[in-house]
């Protein structure tokens, strides 16, 4: 049962979302009294061993957001360019070609870089997009104008509550209602329908 416990949100001592841990990690934080303050619903509940004087067990419970005691963040820090994965593009891009519009599977995606690697393009955040492998295959080593091919919408840098929404399959509600608040407007979470897996 324990080990389809959601994971938990771990934020700094100001309310900035830092990262996703287990149980197992959130429990260490409790038990070494490292846990600020938290919000949220209840997550889960441990239950431990007996106390051979009182007779009674011990128990653990943790909510699904958990404030870290320690420095703060910083804006600095939560403006890091989070790592690119084809998932996270994926996921960015809410499953939709950036050619044909078209909402894809993810099997029948590809990481399609804006300006090619011949040309001097990079991979980060602001020069890929998803694209069916069709398009891909269309457009192959060429740059969008040089492929006659119009972009149906324009990269961006996820920021990290953003990051953090896509890289977790198993968000709970309050958990994403609460990095909602730190995703700014022009993220495709709030602009297109759910993706199909």
């Amino acid at each position: 049962m324990l080990r389809t416990l959601p994971l938990i949100l771990t934020l700094d001592v100001q309310g900035a979302p830092l990262r996703w841990i287990s149980w197992q990690h959130a429990c260490f934080y409790y038990a070494k009294d490292q846990v600020a303050w938290t919000t949220g619903e209840h997550a889960f509940t441990v239950n431990g061993g007996v106390n051979r004087i009182t007779g009674e067990r011990s128990t653990l419970s943790a909510a699904s957001i958990i404030a870290i005691k320690g420095k703060a963040m910083g804006q600095r820090a939560f403006r890091q360019v989070p790592p690119l994965n084809n998932r996270e593009l994926f996921h960015r891009d809410r499953q939709i070609c950036a050619y044909c519009a078209q909402q894809y599977p993810l099997l029948r995606l590809t990481r399609d870089h804006i300006v090619p690697f011949s040309k001097g393009g990079l991979d980060h955040w602001m020069n890929v997009v998803t694209a069916c492998r069709a398009c891909n295959e269309r457009k192959s080593n060429r740059t969008p104008d040089e492929a006659r091919m119009e972009l149906v919408y324009l990269p961006y840098v996820p920021n990290r509550a953003e990051y953090l929404i896509l890289t977790n399959r198993r968000i709970l509600a309050d958990q994403i209602e609460f990095l909602a608040q730190h995703v700014p407007a022009q993220s495709r979470l709030y602009n297109v329908p759910t993706t199909i897996d």
